[in-house]
């Protein structure tokens, strides 16, 4: 069985819609897939009647912006109540921080040199999608500034750089808690690279199992096979699932097409007995795994 369990369409900042995206999914020859756009659950419900047309499985997720000591670490939440009050309360939050600190980028970028409008970044973020640096990069590529969102982020929206401006996320540690409250499981995303590298220390992680976390994003373009290994093992120390993904964002993001890391089987088995578990222990309900057509 082919798995993929990380994902992103135009409800965030990917490029391809929800139903395309669960199509490809279909085509790429994945017999399951996670639709997980940040810190939204908006894509569910197309989410759900797209894979039931095309026979796939699906696991409805999301990947929530949490930090520790300041530093970005992305969350993966999978089958969580998404109306649950207290985490969808914090979504909100965290998608206002994303939407308040537009204006500063751009008014810091065109102080740069790069002057990229309001209008410019609504034209390319789909509807109902919070702009984020990643349409930002999409407006600069599309008046010629950049050559790619790869060049936007190295030269101008990465921390430190002239358009980085901060925005609000939770401790990651009280996102897992939140997570677990709604019923769902969390995962770490990508944390072997990216910020997460520097601050997820084995006794970071080790703390995050303690409060509820329950696997680590292992098999991820971002992690060479040494970091792979590390994680793996820490896996198997704290008794934590072990996923693979894509992290597919469409044109977004290069070198991450569907199905380029998998999830194995029995560790999905493992990830959806522990939701199953959560769930009974919130009282609430949660949105079911969609099993694969037959």
């Amino acid at each position: 069985m082919r798995i993929d369990l990380h994902t992103h369409s135009t409800r965030s900042d990917g490029t391809v819609p929800v139903a395309e995206l669960v199509a490809a999914a279909a085509a790429t020859g994945l017999d399951v897939v996670a639709v997980t756009d940040h810190d939204t659950a908006s894509g569910w419900d197309e989410a759900l009647d797209a894979a039931g047309r095309h026979g796939i499985g699906l696991v409805r997720g999301m990947e929530i912006s949490t930090q520790v000591r300041g530093s970005s670490v992305h969350l993966l939440a999978y089958l969580p109540d998404a109306e649950e009050p207290a985490l969808a309360a914090e979504l909100q939050r965290i998608r206002g921080g994303r939407d308040g600190r537009l204006p500063q980028m751009l008014e810091q970028l065109a102080g740069a040199g790069y002057p990229v409008t309001a209008d410019d970044v609504a034209a390319v973020t789909a509807p109902g999608a919070v702009p984020g640096r990643p349409h930002v990069a999409d407006a600069l590529v599309a008046r010629g500034m950049v050559a790619d969102r790869d060049q936007a982020f190295a030269e101008l929206l990465d921390t430190g750089r002239p358009g980085y401006v901060g925005r609000y996320a939770p401790a990651t540690l009280d996102a897992v808690r939140l997570v677990a409250g709604a019923g769902g499981v969390s995962v770490l995303a990508h944390p072997g690279g990216r910020g997460g590298g520097q601050v997820l220390s084995d006794e970071v992680v080790a703390s995050l199992a303690d409060a509820g976390l329950g696997g680590l994003e292992a098999d991820h373009q971002d992690h060479d096979r040494a970091a792979r290994d590390r994680l793996r093992a820490l896996a198997a120390d704290l008794d934590l699932v072990v996923t693979g993904s894509s992290d597919f964002h469409g044109a977004g993001k290069k070198d991450h097409e569907l199905g380029c890391n998998l999830t194995d089987q029995a560790e999905l088995e493992r990830l959806l007995d522990r939701a199953a578990r959560s769930a009974t222990a919130a009282g609430r309900e949660v949105p079911a795994y969609l099993p694969p057509a037959q």
